[in-house]
Formats: structure tokens, sequence, C-alpha cells
């Protein structure tokens, strides 16, 4: 194969990857790195049965020196992640916007690596707490890593990246006492937002049910930034990028997200991890929002500014590939943990913006990879490598894998025929796109950055009632927390700059003064920002069927062949582990019990109890059942489980689905599991 033009494909990145992977230990017999094989690993090297352990345990010191340096410095934010690979394939060809070549073939498939993240805990934190979620894309390209550092909210807490060093050390732990972990429910997060009224609608997504995803896999993904597109004539569009989820956009009850971090604090990674290993692949289709330079200043807000989205009924997002994650890695720290993202990391045909915020983080990325890395050199490490070949000048360093032959590593040398020696811009090398700067030097913003409230306003015009309620009650958590009032008065005052009537509610249960008046005037909505108006699927949900001895075959085997056409996975909880025996001779097998499982690790439930069902309803079932209601969730229930819902008086409810009379209930409940929640169910 030719180094220079290597054989790209989807493949490219994993074939790469088979040559640094260590081969199977299984069978093998245990030698020291060095390759000297080993007749013992459970007793050191001591002087006597009873004596000290002695110097010459060269084998102990290597074992012990490794265990101790295993760790590198986790990240400042996004510590706690989790990643897979996958491929992503373009629609059609974006030539007229873009030279990117990745973005040019639709039968080319580029390999990429993704990781999710959540951003203020630690890497031991939960992953459902409420925060905002990195959705990190690397594509290995033939012309080079493209790195697209998105988040699941499409805005950000600040529009200058100066302040981003103020909000990490307000919102991470206080530095005193190093308490709370992963949440901003305390008093320096929101004195920081009561200093910073910029910060207004990103607290609404924040206080939103996006901040609590139900999975990696239903959230959307935001650049955030505004990028630039180059075409080869030189001209260029403005950007923004935006990931949607096949599956549609959904969200965890805040109960929920409390007991299930509680339960299973890897929650997320868990349902990404076992999906990817059942076949379930997690999909994701490329938009883009294009604006002209001429346009540039046409809107009601600033197209670099931040904290502020382009409504999609302005700007419309245009669909134009998808991106499949489709295999799980297959080590966590070689691959999750020491991918290196980088917003500067673009190919020919991407450029960036005067965004404020995007300046800064060309910065701070490469910083702090250099720091926990404690090398330039990462880009060498396996999964950060290009696929394509890459030659310069740099050299030596921590960690160091390139042997660099001959004697020359300067530029313009006559020794090596100036090699490595620069191409044009027309044969493919990287050229910044010339945009006209004139100004003076100045630590100011444009006027066109100061309005903080009325896109705070469109997020809460464009909300459900529910999803409005949802925003209150975390508003009421969050500044409750707060320890201060003039802190707690100072949050209520801000957002009555967005909405009276939402701050007034809130206000009452803090002990602040509610706002008499104020509110912005804005009436625009956007029902693209809903989880109303998302997707709806019963597409790989995790259904709990409730069985005993002596259950109706009839009705669980329809059931559960039903569930499993539609692409939803049954599972059967019962008291104990094992097989379960049906009235008709069928036998299914509990591997969950209500021990072992609670309500919360599932998204819809149905009951159909049998013979001996009676006898420990009162013991887990009953507690099952209705906290599955209390968190909005699909039931569906047949024979025994009949009564158990009269019993706990859940008939009549929202999203709750009984076999009567032999009437089809199944496919009922299939359209309410793919309903995901009734979020408007009265509580009983």
């Amino acid at each position: 194969m030719n180094e220079e033009e290597p054989n790209f494909n989807e493949n490219s990145k994993n074939e790469q990857l088979e040559a640094f992977r260590s081969s199977d230990n299984e069978d093998k017999p245990m030698t020291t790195n060095q390759g000297l094989k080993m007749s013992e690993d459970e007793f050191s090297l001591k002087a006597g049965e009873r004596g000290p352990t002695i110097m010459d345990d060269f084998h102990f010191r290597e074992k012990m020196t490794h265990f101790d340096n295993e760790r590198i410095p986790e990240r400042v934010v996004h510590a706690r992640g989790f990643a897979a690979h996958g491929e992503f394939e373009v629609y059609e060809s974006m030539k007229p916007y873009t030279k990117a070549k990745f973005l040019q073939d639709p039968n080319v498939k580029t390999p990429v690596f993704v990781r999710f993240s959540t951003v203020v805990g630690f890497r031991g934190s939960k992953d459902t707490a409420r925060d905002v979620r990195g959705f990190a894309t690397k594509f290995y390209t033939e012309e080079g890593n493209y790195d697209l550092v998105a988040n699941n909210f499409p805005v950000f807490f600040m529009q200058d990246a100066i302040k981003f060093p103020d909000l990490v050390h307000a919102i991470k732990p206080e530095p005193d006492n190093e308490i709370p972990q992963a949440t901003a429910a305390h008093d320096t997060f929101w004195d920081w937002v009561s200093q910073n009224q910029e910060t207004a609608h990103m607290i609404m997504w924040l206080m939103s049910d996006r901040a609590i995803p139900r999975s990696f896999r239903m959230m959307e993904g935001f650049g955030v930034n505004t990028f630039r597109f180059v075409n080869e004539e030189g001209k260029a569009h403005f950007v923004k990028f935006h990931w949607k989820p096949v599956l549609g956009v959904h969200s965890l009850a805040w109960e929920e997200a409390e007991i299930v971090g509680g339960a299973d604090p890897d929650f997320n990674r868990r349902d990404l991890w076992d999906n990817l290993n059942l076949g379930n692949n997690a999909e994701f289709e490329l938009g883009v929002q294009i604006i002209e330079e001429k346009d540039e200043f046409k809107f009601d807000f600033d197209i670099l500014d931040a904290t502020k989205l382009w409504p999609e009924e302005d700007v419309p997002v245009r669909i134009i590939g998808k991106m499949t994650l489709n295999r799980n890695v297959d080590n966590f720290f070689a691959e999750t943990e020491q991918v290196a993202f980088h917003p500067a990391n673009i190919v020919p045909g991407i450029d960036f913006s005067n965004d404020p915020l995007l300046q800064g983080r060309l910065f701070s990325y490469l910083d702090t990879q250099i720091l926990r890395f404690g090398s330039p050199n990462h880009h060498e490490v396996p999964i950060n490598r290009p696929v394509c070949p890459f030659f310069n000048n740099q050299r030596d360093g921590f960690m160091r894998q390139t042997v660099n032959k001959g004697n020359v590593a300067h530029h313009r040398n006559a020794l090596a025929n100036s090699s490595p020696y620069t191409v044009s811009e027309e044969e493919g090398g990287f050229a910044h796109y010339q945009e006209k700067v004139d100004g003076h030097k100045i630590r100011a913003r444009s006027d066109s950055f100061k309005d903080h409230f009325s896109q705070a306003k469109l997020f809460w015009n464009s909300m459900s009632a529910p999803e409005k309620q949802h925003i209150i009650d975390a508003f009421r958590f969050e500044v409750g927390k707060v320890k201060s009032k003039d802190v707690r008065q100072r949050i209520v005052d801000m957002f009555s700059n967005v909405d009276v009537d939402m701050t007034a509610a809130f206000a009452k249960t803090i002990g602040s003064t509610p706002p008499s008046s104020g509110g912005s005037n804005v009436k625009k909505h956007s029902p693209a920002l809903s989880q109303a108006n998302t997707t709806k699927s019963a597409m790989t949900r995790k259904v709990a069927i409730i069985v005993a001895e002596g259950y109706d075959g009839q009705k669980v085997e329809a059931m559960i062949d039903a569930l499993s056409a539609a692409g939803a996975e049954p599972r059967i909880i019962s008291d104990v582990l094992g097989p379960i025996t049906g009235n008709n001779d069928s036998q299914v097998e509990a591997k969950h019990t209500f021990q072992t499982d609670a309500s919360v690790a599932f998204d819809a439930v149905y009951v159909d109890g049998g013979q001996t069902a009676d006898a420990w309803f009162d013991r887990g079932a009953s507690k099952f059942m209705k906290q599955a209601f209390e968190h909005f969730k699909p039931i569906a229930a047949s024979n025994e489980g009949l009564n158990w819902l009269k019993n706990l008086n859940l008939p009549d409810s929202l999203g709750v689905v009984e076999a009567n009379n032999d009437t089809d209930f199944v496919q009922p409940f299939i359209d309410a599991i793919a309903a995901h929640r009734f979020w408007e169910r009265k509580m009983v």
C-alpha cells in the first residue's frame, strides 16, 4: 500500500488499532515487561520465610512501580465519560459549501470515536446527575483528524472564554470542604450565576429535562460555537452542527434519576455498553445550520454569541449524514480515558469564526491535554493517531513512539531537499480563511451580545406544561439548597426578567420575595426545543414482565413476541431467579428479582402474575408497580395484575393498559412504550 495514499474506509481505524492490541493472555506464560518468564507471582523475595523483602526482587519492583503509575490526571471537566467506535456517512455531497473531503462522497464511510460525558462530577460520580453532557466526536478522515467537540445543549454559560475558570471554580465542589459532588445545587455556583446574567439561557436548559437524559443514545448533540464552511472557491458560510438521535430525545424523571444514581451509578454507560453488545447500534443524524456571510447581521441575536441558539424555524437544520456507533472499546483506559479532543483539530473546508468562546477553547484544550499526558506527544497514543500518515519536524519528549531516522529536523533544509515539504492549498494544504480584520485592541464586547433574556424566554415559551413544571421544580430544588438568602433573592430577581409567573412559582418555596413585575415581552416559541415533539419509538426499550408460577402462558408469550418484534427488550422479573412455568407448560427464565432490580432500571412494566403471585405481591411487586407509575411509565396488566392495579388504585390512568374481555392490549401497550412518559398523569 502506498504510504502517501492509504486505502481509506470505515475500517481504517480498527485496522490501525489492531497493530497496537496486545495478544490475548489466555494460555500464555507470565513474563515481565522485558519478556522474562516468571515462576512465582504471589510471594515477594524475602530473607527467609519471615524476613524482610530484599532489593533483589526486580519483579516486585516492576509490578508495584507500574501499579503506582497506572493513573493519569483526570480531566478538569468532563472527567466521567464513556465512549464507543462507529462510522459516519454523508447523505449527499456538501461541495457547494465545504471542501472537507469526508463530506463529499456518500459511498465513503469515515471511522469515528465518540465520548459522552458529564461535566461537573469527578470520575467516580454518577451518570444521572443534573448536568450538561459532553458529546465529543473524533472523525478519522483521510485528511487528518477532525474533532467536533459538542454538548447536549446548544448554548453555553458565557460569551467569552476568559470567564471559564470562574465558572468551573464556582460549579465544582466548594474549596473549603469539597462538598457537594456532581451538582450545581450550592452557594458558589448560584452566586456566580447571579453575578453573570448572560447565563440565563443556559440555566433554563440546565433546569430542564434535557439535563437528565434517559440514555446517551437519546440525547441531542450541538457544536455550540459558530464555525465556518469553506468551499474550493474560497467562499465561506457560517455553520452550526447538530447531532439528532434517531430514537428521539428522552429524559429521566428527576426522582427516578436520583434513585438510579444510587442503585446503578453507571446507568447511562451500562445502557450504551449493553445495547452495542446486543447489536442495537446507536444512530445520530448530522444536521447543519448554514448562514451566508452577507446575512451575519440580519437576526435579532448575534450569531457569534454562544449563549444564543439559531432557532430552527429561522435557520432550518439540514440533515446531511448519519453516524452509527456499533462497537464498544476493548480497553477503557487505553481508549476512553486516553482519547484527547481539541476543537482546533480541523480539516480543509472547516474553519473558525470570531466567536469569543470558541477562540478561548482553541487554546485551552491543547494546554490541558499536555498537562494530563505530561507530554505534547499524546497524538501518538493509538486512539488519537490519525489514520493518514503524518510527517513533521517535531521531535522527542515524553511518550515519543516514532523513531525518526536521519540527521535533519528543521524546515527549509538542503540536506533533505526541504523534506517534509509544504503543499499548496490546491494540493490539499490547509490555509486559513482570509477574513479581513480591522479594529483597536480593546477589552470589550459588542452591544449585540447584551440581550441575556429574550432567548431564555423563547425557551420557556417553547416548553410543554409538564416541562415547565419540571423547570420550576428544578429551581425549587437547586436554589433551595443555597444557604445564602441574598443569593436566593438575587436569583429570583434575575429570572423575573425571563418570566414572572415562573419565578414567582419557585420564589414562594425558597423563602424569597416573589417578583411583582418584569418578565420578557418575547412571544416567540420554537417547537423544535420541546421534547414533547421528539421522535417516539419502542426500539430498545427495556420492559419488565412480572410473572410467577402458573402465569398466563398465552398472554405472556404473545407479549414477549410483540415486544421483540417492535425492537423492545422484554426482561422477566419474579420473586426468585430461574425458570418459571406457565399454565400451558411454557417456560420463561427470570433473570431479575425485586431484590436485584427496581423499576427505575426499566422503561415500562407488564404484570401478569400467576397462581403463586399474591403470596409475594407485598414483598416487591407492589412497590415496583407503584414506583413505575410515579415515574410516569407505561404499565400493562392482565389476570392477577388487574387486581393489583385495583389494589394500588392505579387503573384508569394515562399510560395504564388493561387486558379485559380478551381485547387486544398488546399493541396499545407498545404504543404507550413508544410515548416514553405520561407526564400529565395524575398521582394517586
